[in-house]
């Protein structure tokens, strides 16, 4: 946990490197509705504020990958209300916020099970991810109908398929070949795991990528994650010593 105090500025994070990239599980936007009286998908359309300070603030700091945990493969056990609502919401932040996109020059990627999702929403999201593919920044990646078991089954049954003569020995069959094989592949691992709400677990979230990543946990609720937040998150990483198993 991360106690409240004066958060750092840009120019103080930035006298020392920042992480590559960074991933965020954006939690909370439920119970910032509930404590106001409001329905959940008025915290869902809050969190929108905090998407855009993630962003723009990531690219303020020059971080090369943004991964959002947007939509996990769980989520479509809730209401048929709540999940069509989330839809319309994503649709809606796809068309309005592309523009700004386009303007920082952030390239759009997806991970997760794309084909569960509506057509409209995959239609709007693949519009989207060409009209932002010659954008040379920041890639934002955003997590959609995702589960981290999931991704690692995937990627098991494309090295199964992709080897239907049983031509590669099991002993070339590595953390490597796998690792070609997730969505993931082409991007770095997180650096960084920032996790709003207070809430100490990672929730079936990118489980292979996170093995060496930093952790950083706030109790502040999603829709009020702010730059400041970020600041501080990329500040307190930067004092950490990153052994990866090793010793110093």
């Amino acid at each position: 946990m991360n106690p409240t105090r004066s958060a750092p500025t840009l120019e103080q994070v930035l006298k020392r490197p920042v992480p590559e990239h960074i991933a965020i599980i954006m939690d909370g936007n439920g119970r910032w509705a509930e404590r106001r009286g409001l329905p959940r998908l008025m915290g869902h359309r809050a969190g929108r504020r905090a998407v855009r300070e993630a962003v723009e603030g990531c690219v303020e700091l020059g971080v090369r990958v943004l991964t959002l945990y947007t939509f996990s493969l769980e989520n479509w056990d809730r209401g048929p209300r709540e999940v069509s609502g989330l839809m319309r919401i994503l649709e809606e932040v796809l068309r309005e916020e592309r523009e700004e996109l386009k303007k920082n020059r952030v390239q759009l990627r997806t991970i997760g099970r794309l084909d569960l999702l509506p057509e409209r929403s995959r239609t709007i999201l693949e519009d989207t991810r060409r009209y932002l593919a010659d954008g040379r920044g920041m890639i934002l990646v955003l997590a959609l109908s995702y589960s981290g078991r999931a991704e690692i089954v995937d990627a098991v049954r494309r090295v199964v398929s992709n080897d239907r003569d049983h031509r590669v020995p099991l002993s070339r069959i590595d953390e490597s070949m796998i690792a070609e094989n997730l969505d993931t592949n082409g991007l770095p691992d997180p650096d960084l795991l920032i996790r709003t709400s207070g809430e100490l677990r990672i929730s079936n979230f990118l489980l292979w990528q996170l093995a060496y990543a930093e952790f950083w946990v706030t109790d502040t609720l999603w829709p009020d994650f702010r730059r400041k937040h970020l600041r501080q998150a990329v500040y307190d990483f930067q004092s950490r010593s990153r052994r990866f198993g090793r010793t110093r």
